[in-house]
Formats: structure tokens, sequence, C-alpha cells
């Protein structure tokens, strides 16, 4: 794949809705891979409110204006 190509692909609407896709299954994994080994409750908190901020970043990629994004 060419340089450009990449960075268009990277940084377009397709991009974003895919990569916020994928942060918040790897967020969530890895949260509940910690989870399973065992975590207190200050650890817990901190895994909650990762899930809940790459939730939120997909929504916000989502539901954006594309022209305000620009």
């Amino acid at each position: 794949m060419a340089d450009g190509l990449m960075h268009k692909l990277l940084f377009s609407r397709f991009g974003a809705e895919w990569g916020s896709v994928a942060l918040v299954f790897m967020v969530s994994m890895l949260a509940g891979r910690l989870a399973a080994d065992g975590m207190n409750a200050v650890q817990w908190a901190g895994a909650v409110v990762a899930v809940l901020g790459s939730i939120t970043v997909a929504v916000a990629v989502r539901v954006w204006d594309p022209e305000t994004r620009a």
C-alpha cells in the first residue's frame, strides 16, 4: 500500500470507526484478563473508567458531524 493511501485510510471515517471498535475490544479484553487474575477495588475502578472512556470515544466517532471534525 502506498503511504498516502494508508494515511487516508487511517484518518478517514471508516478508519476512525473501526479504530474505535478495536479500542473498545482491546481495552475490554485487557480489563477482563486482568480481572481474571485478581484486582483490588482501585484497579477495578480504573478498569471501569478505561472501558467507559473507550466506549465514549466509539460513540463520539459515530455521532460527531464529519464537517465539525475536520
